[in-house]
């Protein structure tokens, strides 16, 4: 009985084996295009592409090649009586066969075939027509076979199916789902270069997609979840037309109508992760201002919230890695939710919202805690825990003052987290990569991660630095060694283009807030500075770094830290042979007193028309930011003239004490506060005390009448004692 059930299918298979190689054998002997015609026909009916092995496959290729298949293509006319267009049919299902095999779909000859391809998807066609939907199966098979392939992507890409694939969807051409897949794999692979390329035709297929999200009231708005992220590009703001901000809308209406109602956790994935990807692309634009909006603001962050406890707190670690695509979308939403709590013009949220929002966001980063504190080794290079390590650093910039136990006790891991990946990234990766790794995931440059944990957590760890019990731990858990390496390590990647734009951004505040930490251990723990010989491989740096920062006047802020922090550590370290009068020492010094001479002017004043001391216009667009550095960095300076003997000869052929005193006979004592006197005369006095010369100087261009008239008595007292 078994014997006789499977002979039928052994008959078949062996009749359509023989029919098989009857065609090869034509194909190969064929000496018309009439006989070799008859046999393609022949081999079409006998088998088709999906149910041949690889072997029979690349035997009819050896067979037929790509010649007749282009002609075929190339004809224009079929013969009388049969279907439009059947020698094109023939030869896309020849092609259909070929390209099933990987080698074959990477030829050129099907890659010039892309043209061909999106003309076919891009034309009316007729639903109805059989053999015209054939055709479009087999171009759909084609360009799905040249999108498995290395090289597929990028030609489709730069050949047009992008926008012939959209083209195919907004018509709702035959195959059109098929088209929306492989816009959803274009997408996943080269997301960047297909909105350069095909942003009206993109845009277009969002608008349907965000209008049927809209407007769908069954299980079709929560599979289009998953489809939308996809489609959601920052290319949505550079518009600003009304379809990008219809597409908006539409998307903002369909989450409050999903995300208001109760639903199951399958359901409030989707649609979270969709709000992170309108997030991540938009930041909180896509949401209405209004009083709505602020209320779905709210409840979206809270909802986050919510997500992240149940996940990290309740789930055990093992767990947590199928929630992990969820969570990290969470953090987006989370980190929006901080922003909002902390801004402070035109707010989005009513303050009661806020301080709702920062007690829940609170115990959202409770959770966070506790797992990062179950992480183990193995687990350091997840990115998942680089996700978490990352939104801890935003809230830590913002908000020390919570859970502080819990996050000294985490310090320890978070330290050697980051050491852990710079300590590989350093080994492993050149500045050039490294730059390309700041410009983060989904851009040109972007890898799949960045690895750089400390510039996340350096906001927080500057807070962080200027209390005892968190300080002493990070101290002994060896920060300032990480940190010294880690400023070096950027400065090296900020000289090697002084010129980038986005990526050299992010060096250059991972460097100004490096600084932050730094003066704080300074001020705070002046013997730690003296006895870790990481300051002095720190102070070398500055001292190399500032003579070639201070010409960057876009880099002013950054050039400010420098002075001060190199200014504050020199004091500290005046004893190290490297400052001893040496060529670097003397050229930071030089620096220092240019950066530190040219912040003030001699200004008319508008109402008096007399001349004032003001901020100098090069510093006056940066002064917020540079202010307090620049009071500081008077005062080291002044700190610094006792301890380097050779320091005051620098001012004098500097001109800078010639310059201080005729801004002071050219201003009026009215025009400087209290604060600037204080810091002018410091380092006036010292300067005097220091150096004859400077006393001379000083008095011979009237510094008795002018420290008595700026009400400057220590130095009046210091140069009338001489």
């Amino acid at each position: 009985m078994t014997s006789h059930s499977g002979a039928a299918p052994e008959a078949s298979e062996t009749t359509r084996n023989a029919t098989l190689e009857r065609c090869l054998s034509v194909l190969r002997d064929a000496k018309h295009d009439s006989e070799q015609f008859a046999a393609l026909l022949l081999v079409t009916k006998a088998v088709r592409a999906g149910d041949i092995d690889s072997r029979t496959r690349r035997r009819i290729f050896d067979a037929v090649g790509f010649t007749f298949p282009n002609r075929l293509l190339a004809s224009r006319e079929s013969p009388a009586g049969c279907p439009e267009h059947m020698f094109r049919g023939l030869g896309l299902t020849l092609l259909a066969c070929f390209c099933t095999d990987p080698e074959l779909a990477s030829h050129s000859q099907i890659l010039n075939k892309i043209p061909t391809f999106n003309n076919i998807l891009a034309s009316p066609s007729d639903p109805d027509d059989m053999s015209a939907s054939s055709v479009i199966d087999d171009v759909y098979q084609c360009l799905g076979a040249v999108m498995g392939t290395p090289r597929g992507p990028k030609e489709l890409v730069s050949q047009g199916t992008v926008s012939a694939l959209c083209q195919a969807y907004v018509n709702r051409s035959y195959g059109c789902d098929r088209a929306l897949e492989l816009l959803l794999g274009l997408l996943a692979t080269a997301e960047t270069k297909c909105w350069q390329r095909a942003t009206p035709d993109l845009l277009a297929v969002l608008s349907r997609l965000s209008e049927q999200f809209h407007q769908a009231e069954d299980m079709t708005k929560f599979q289009l979840c998953d489809v939308l992220p996809h489609f959601v590009s920052p290319a949505l703001l550079l518009t600003r037309d009304r379809q990008g901000s219809e597409c908006l809308c539409n998307l903002y209406r369909g989450l409050v109508s999903i995300l208001s109602s109760k639903l199951s956790q399958s359901q409030r994935d989707p649609a979270l992760k969709l709000a992170a990807r309108l997030t991540q692309a938009c930041g909180s634009e896509w949401i209405p201002v209004e009083r709505a909006g602020s209320k779905f603001l709210a409840l979206l962050v809270n909802l986050a919230c919510v997500e992240v406890r149940l996940s990290l707190e309740e789930l055990d670690p093992a767990a947590v890695d199928g929630k992990q695509e969820v969570v990290t979308g969470c953090y987006i939403l989370i980190e929006l939710g901080i922003l909002e709590c902390m801004k402070e013009e035109k707010p989005r949220l009513r303050e009661a919202q806020k301080m709702q929002l920062v007690r829940i966001m609170e115990e959202a980063f409770g959770a966070v805690i506790h797992y990062l504190r179950q992480v183990g080794e193995q687990k350091l290079k997840d990115p998942f825990i680089f996700a978490s390590v990352r939104i801890l650093g935003a809230w830590l910039a913002e908000e020390t003052s919570s859970l502080k136990q819990e996050i000294c006790d985490l310090l320890p891991f978070l330290i050697h987290y980051a050491k852990t990946l710079f300590q590989e990234r350093d080994k492993a990766r050149s500045p050039s990569q490294h730059s390309a790794e700041l410009a983060g995931p989904g851009s040109p440059q972007g890898s799949v991660w960045p690895r750089d944990a400390l510039r996340f957590l350096l906001p927080g760890l500057c807070h962080l630095t200027a209390e005892d019990r968190p300080r002493e731990i990070l101290i002994s858990e060896g920060a300032p060694a990480l940190l010294c390496q880690y400023f070096l390590h950027q400065w090296e990647l900020l000289a090697c283009d002084p010129q980038t734009s986005a990526p050299s951004d992010s060096i250059e505040i991972s460097l100004q807030t490096t600084c932050g930490v730094f003066l704080n251990l300074v001020v705070t723990t002046p013997d730690l500075v003296r006895r870790d010989r990481c300051f002095s491989s720190l102070m070398d740096a500055l001292l190399k770094s500032l003579p070639a920062l201070l010409p960057q006047r876009d880099r002013l802020v950054l050039a400010a830290n420098v002075t001060t922090l190199g200014l504050m550590v020199a004091r500290i370290l005046a004893s190290s042979p490297g400052l001893h009068g040496t060529p670097p020492a003397k050229n930071f010094f030089k620096a220092a007193i240019c950066f530190l001479s040219q912040a003030h002017a001699a200004r008319a004043d508008p109402a008096s028309q007399c001349l004032v001391m003001a901020v100098s216009p090069a510093y006056e667009a940066a002064w917020a930011d540079l202010r307090e550095l620049w009071f500081l960095g008077m005062q080291a300076f002044a700190s610094c003239v006792p301890l380097f003997p050779w320091l005051p000869q620098t001012v004098l052929r500097s001109r800078w004490l010639d310059d201080l005193l005729r801004l002071l006979s050219q201003g009026s004592p009215i025009s400087v506060d209290f604060e600037l006197l204080t810091a002018l005369q410091g380092v006036l006095l010292e300067l005097a005390r220091a150096s004859q010369q400077c006393r001379e100087v000083i008095v011979l261009q009237q510094g008795k009448e002018l420290a008595n008239r700026y009400g400057m008595a220590a130095l009046e007292q210091c140069l009338c004692e001489w």
